[in-house]
């Protein structure tokens, strides 16, 4: 009988912690922490699409505040190439990136591949960048020694 009991208390003290974990969670679900995390998400930046030009070179399409923007993207810098309202009854296509990239100018989208080219000749071997290479291995190393 005593086991019973003791049985009993322990449900019971399970069901009240998992009462209090169901209306904590939707309390703050509702308002609470999570709601200035989806403000900042709302006002953050949206990718849009992506285009690799190069080995290290990207062409982004992001929409920000009701404009749209094409980027060039380098491991060195990012430049805006072209940006635009955008038109309230556009809605999603699946062609916007080609679109957005045939408006861009075309010396601006050769310019981003210009600065994707390699500048030295050691980097222009096949393992450049690869984890086989000697000046990866060197990169590694300084980054980690500048980080200490």
């Amino acid at each position: 009988m005593e086991t019973l009991f003791v049985a009993l208390r322990v449900l019971l003290s399970l069901g009240a912690v998992l009462a209090l974990l169901w209306l904590l969670q939707r309390r703050f679900a509702r308002g609470g922490v999570g709601s200035a995390a989806k403000a900042r998400a709302a006002n953050s930046p949206t990718v849009v699409g992506r285009q690799s030009v190069g080995s290290k070179a990207n062409v982004v399409v992001i929409e920000h505040d009701g404009r749209r923007f094409l980027l060039g993207v380098t491991e060195h810098g990012v430049n805006v190439l072209h940006s635009s309202e955008i038109e309230p009854a556009r809605g999603l296509d699946p062609d916007l990136f080609a679109r957005e990239l045939a408006e861009a100018e075309p010396a601006d989208v050769a310019l981003v591949t210009q600065s994707a080219a390699p500048s030295d000749t050691a980097s222009a071997s096949p393992l450049a960048g690869s984890i086989l290479s000697g000046e990866t291995w060197k990169q590694a190393a300084a980054v980690v020694r500048n980080r200490r």
